[in-house]
């Protein structure tokens, strides 16, 4: 697991094929689609974040898109949509934004049939 401490701050893209703890500022993109990408409790985001699995202690100002899951600790925050097919918010976590929790990329399509009258 990679981590970016306290001291660190980088803008622009974060991009790789392991898991990523962040201490630090990350301002710009995260993609990690194969591994997970932790908010820790000094951390602070402000990205669009695509990855595996997302877990936040710390700040996140930006969109959350977890393949697999997404979990807000007790002091994480997040201001920004969130879509995940599963999630976990802890007692006392904020999320404002929207949810989408679905278990596949696109919505499945719905057909409704028109009831005859008799």
């Amino acid at each position: 697991m990679a981590n970016i401490g306290k001291s660190i701050t980088i803008k622009g893209d974060l991009t790789g094929e392991e898991d990523i703890q962040v201490e630090g500022t990350v301002e710009g993109r995260v993609d990690l689609p194969n591994n997970q990408f932790t908010v820790g409790a000094e951390g602070k985001v402000r990205a669009e974040i695509h990855a595996k699995s997302v877990v936040v202690i710390g700040q996140v100002h930006g969109n959350i898109v977890a393949a697999e899951r997404l979990e807000v600790q007790a002091t994480g925050v997040i201001h920004g949509d969130v879509k995940a097919p599963r999630l976990i918010v802890h007692e006392g976590a904020v999320l404002n934004g929207s949810i989408e929790m679905s278990k596949s990329p696109a919505p499945a399509k719905v057909t409704l049939a028109a009831a005859s009258g008799a």
